[in-house]
């Protein structure tokens, strides 16, 4: 398919004419814009992308770019975004979720501000803006300044509990995303705030089928997305053939004694007794075959990391919705968390740092 861009495409504050005026600029402004949109404009019908790594070794996929331009077609109609909508890209364009705030900008003629991707990317920010995208410790990190934002999609990682509970006195509307690289982004969305009814479950957008295979783990179907079925490592309960309840990953489930515990749901209740960055996962174990363990990420060096730990066992047993199954045999303290561009914390590498 050969690739134009709308006419109302803005990017920056600057209009472009042609194709080539597009591409000089980008080739000024950002190496790693130019070479997507040089990409993206040639006469091939698929893109390269990279996999995040944040559950095993990340790999180069192809994706057809008629896909890609129907994704964006399918967000624009699911949050109402319409030509000339105002967004703001403040992810790495490296990865899935901010090459697709560029597609989404260049097919549906969005109004595109690009700034550096950091931890904080509204602060300084002085405009308002129509919709964006961010990871969760963005999200986190721009509470104050969210107003400026009307709607916002948040991947890449777990929203946890307690920052739920801080968006519900915000006007912006946050969503939640699932989705994955060989998804094209996202293919169903949650609610985080304003929301009226309770549990809230992930929807699938339009066009996507899903269902559970044997592992009880989520399978998708979109062909106007991806031609092939994707089988995904997600434990889910499925609540309707359109709604799913995200329970964690089939590659962390723990065997602990023959009671399979998922880490995710865990870190849950965990997170209301510590702020540090924390996981939980399973190490061998002679009598258990494998062993619930807590790992904290610590920045500065623990004193009395004995009392610490008989404090923390303390508060963790006082939290009545873990069973005795869901409490961690040991407790150890790292530095710092080996972690993915992003951001996401690679569970796997950080235990190898201690020798599991």
């Amino acid at each position: 398919m050969k690739i134009i861009f709308h006419k109302e495409f803005n990017l920056n504050n600057y209009s472009f004419s042609s194709t080539e005026g597009l591409l000089k600029y980008a080739s000024e402004f950002s190496e790693e814009m130019y070479s997507f949109l040089e990409d993206w404009f040639s006469n091939q019908e698929t893109i390269s992308v990279q996999t995040s790594g944040s559950t095993g070794v990340p790999k180069i996929i192809e994706l057809r770019k008629e896909f890609m331009v129907n994704s964006a077609l399918a967000t624009a109609s699911y949050f109402v975004l319409p030509q000339k909508t105002t967004a703001l890209l403040c992810l790495p364009i490296n990865y899935i979720a901010g090459k697709m705030m560029l597609v989404r900008a260049l097919t549906l003629g969005w109004h595109l501000d690009v700034v550096k991707a950091t931890s904080k990317p509204l602060d300084g920010i002085l405009k308002s803006y129509d919709f964006s995208a961010m990871v969760p410790l963005q999200l986190e990190n721009s509470l104050d300044n969210l107003h400026r934002i009307k709607k916002l999609i948040v991947g890449g990682g777990v929203v946890s509990n307690q920052l739920q509970e801080k968006l519900q006195h915000i006007n912006s509307h946050v969503f939640a995303t699932y989705g994955m690289t060989e998804t094209i982004s996202h293919i169903a969305i949650k609610k985080l705030n304003h929301v009226h009814k309770y549990p809230n479950f992930y929807k699938v957008l339009p066009n996507v089928s899903i269902y559970k295979d044997e592992r009880n783990c989520l399978v998708i179907k979109a062909k106007y997305i991806f031609e092939k079925t994707v089988f995904t490592n997600d434990v889910v309960q499925l609540i309707s053939n359109k709604k799913f309840e995200w329970l964690g990953r089939f590659d962390n489930v723990i065997n602990s004694g023959g009671i399979k515990l998922h880490p995710e749901m865990i870190e849950e209740e965990l997170a209301k007794i510590t702020k540090n960055r924390f996981f939980v996962a399973g190490i061998q174990d002679e009598q258990l075959g494998e062993k619930l363990v807590l790992l904290i990420e610590s920045l500065v060096k623990i004193e009395n990391e004995t009392f610490i730990k008989k404090e923390l066992f303390s508060k963790i047993k006082s939290l009545k919705t873990l069973s005795k199954f869901e409490i961690p045999k040991e407790i150890y303290f790292l530095d710092h968390f080996n972690q993915t561009a992003s951001g996401k914390i690679q569970r796997k590498n950080t235990l190898e740092k201690i020798g599991f």
